[in-house]
């Protein structure tokens, strides 16, 4: 398996294998002892999938915090997206930095994001279905979210903040420096 690894430690770009033929391709898109090694053991509690129809859906900057603070593994199956990770560990000498990749079910990569991160994305081609495996269930109490557009942040999205089509609730997030500290 290729991987990749980023100044900022903890993300991590996967590319599992796929054999193909005439009939099409086979790929073990997730292997325990194959992953380990590169992203620390995990436990993978569940798994999630979203379908955004037009280009430029833009969800996040999502986490949740203790105790049900989670580590993602994040796919594309059809489409294409610009993924973002967003490092909000308050003792790392890369807080506020981020990571960005672009999965697509063309390239088959796997980005991922450990806890500690904010995680978000905007599809790059219409109807984008993306897979991801989280560490910890979906705790509404401990869902949080961060400004995509805050310019501290030095995020340079594929298109300008204000053509995005974002939830109320992603249209509503604090900026970094209104962020509380959520990771130590």
């Amino acid at each position: 398996m290729e991987h990749q690894t980023f100044e900022i430690a903890g993300p991590v770009l996967l590319t599992p294998k796929k054999f193909g033929d005439a009939r099409g391709f086979f790929s073990e898109t997730y292997n325990e002892r194959a992953f380990a090694p590169l992203i620390g053991a995990q436990r993978f509690v569940q798994d999630n999938q979203s379908l955004s129809g037009p280009v430029g859906t833009l969800r996040g900057l999502h986490f949740q915090i203790d105790p049900m603070a989670q580590g993602k593994l994040v796919r594309v199956v059809r489409g294409a997206i610009f993924d973002v990770a967003v490092d909000l560990r308050r003792s790392s000498p890369t807080f506020g930095q981020h990571v960005s990749v672009m999965l697509s079910a063309q390239n088959w990569s796997q980005f991922w994001i450990p806890v500690g991160f904010a995680h978000g994305f905007c599809t790059l081609e219409p109807d984008t279905e993306v897979v991801y495996k989280v560490t910890e269930y979906y705790a509404p109490d401990c869902d949080r979210g961060l400004a995509f557009d805050d310019p501290a942040l030095g995020i340079v999205w594929p298109k300008p903040a204000g053509e995005y089509l974002l939830s109320p609730k992603d249209r509503n997030h604090p900026s970094l420096r209104d962020l509380p500290a959520c990771f130590a």
